[in-house]
């Protein structure tokens, strides 16, 4: 199985990324949402720009 990151068009609050994180890794949606706050208020300056660059550059997965 050819396993592909990408960010979904579902079950979205932004732009998808957290979601396509979850799946790609088979997790629960909301853990890698709470980790990307956690990171981004415990000091972790890149996480915001990880996340934009990761909301630009990923492909969108359509169902």
């Amino acid at each position: 199985m050819d396993k592909k990151f990408y960010k979904t068009d579902y079950n979205k609050m932004l732009f998808g990324v957290c979601n396509g994180l979850a799946e790609y890794f088979s997790i629960d949606v909301s853990l890698v949402r709470i980790i990307f706050v956690l990171a981004t208020f415990l000091g972790f300056g890149m996480t915001i720009v990880l996340y934009i660059a990761l909301a630009i550059i990923l492909p969108t997965k359509m169902y």
